[in-house]
């Protein structure tokens, strides 16, 4: 108990009241919403990173545990035909409590492996993203039905290869922990969300979404697809920018 005191420490708790406050307000307005290409980008997670970065997997957790059950309190009183799925809290409130463990230990693991190994694992996750984007370019190529898919996916790529132009050029090795971290806290929402929605929910959900119950899979991966990059663009860009700042002036 002491050790759990010292950790939310008056500080730290006037930062999760702030964060999670500000992810609340970016849920109830269209600033949590930024237009990227053909999707709209959420950026509700944001705080929980910063907060799991600078405050640690405590205080990431707790605001990430304000997120969910804000999500909850939505989904009950601003239901769509889909919002069922997150009055279940294994979908909306326990991968955003993972998304502050996950980014604080990915940042210290990065940031103990040195810069130009962390630079390695970063190049990589852009390989994959684009091979990824790629190939499903190419199935929507082969499997033609409609040309929004293949439009959708060569935005996306041209946004992942100017992002990794921009760190490489740009920041260098200044921020690659920071980012890494960025990259797999947004992955842990996205991905987390939405694997519990198909194991509990999968084919409710997409019939919600008015598809095919026997696309379930295919719908889910190219929501995805869809959200998940221009998420982490957006995240890579505020949250950069945001915890080194406070870093500089801190010191």
């Amino acid at each position: 108990m002491e050790k759990v005191k010292k950790n939310l420490s008056i500080k730290r708790m006037a930062i999760v009241g702030i964060l999670g406050a500000i992810s609340i307000v970016l849920g109830m307005t269209p600033l949590g919403f930024i237009p990227v290409g053909p999707t709209r980008a959420t950026i509700m997670h944001i705080p929980v990173i910063i907060g799991a970065i600078m405050e640690g997997p405590l205080v990431g957790g707790l605001i990430g545990l304000i997120f969910g059950l804000f999500s909850i309190f939505q989904a009950a009183t601003n239901p769509t035909p889909v919002s069922f799925v997150f009055l279940n809290p294994i979908v909306s409130v326990l991968p955003r409590v993972l998304i502050g463990v996950i980014t604080h230990y990915v940042y210290k693991f990065i940031k103990d492996l040195g810069d130009k190994r962390s630079l390695w694992i970063l190049n990589i996750i852009w390989i994959g993203a684009i091979g990824y984007l790629v190939y499903g370019a190419y199935i929507n190529i082969i499997d033609y039905k409609s040309i929004w898919p293949i439009l959708i996916n060569a935005v996306l790529i041209i946004l992942t290869i100017l992002i990794g132009i921009y760190v490489n050029k740009k920041l260098k090795n200044k921020a690659i922990d920071i980012i890494v971290a960025t990259i797999m806290g947004t992955l842990t929402n996205t991905v987390g969300v939405l694997f519990a929605i198909y194991i509990l929910f999968g084919e409710q959900f997409v019939e919600g979404l008015g598809q095919s119950v026997d696309m379930a899979r295919k719908v889910i991966i190219g929501i995805g697809v869809a959200n998940g990059i221009p998420e982490i663009i957006i995240a890579i860009i505020v949250v950069t920018n945001v915890v080194t700042g406070l870093k500089s002036r801190s010191k």
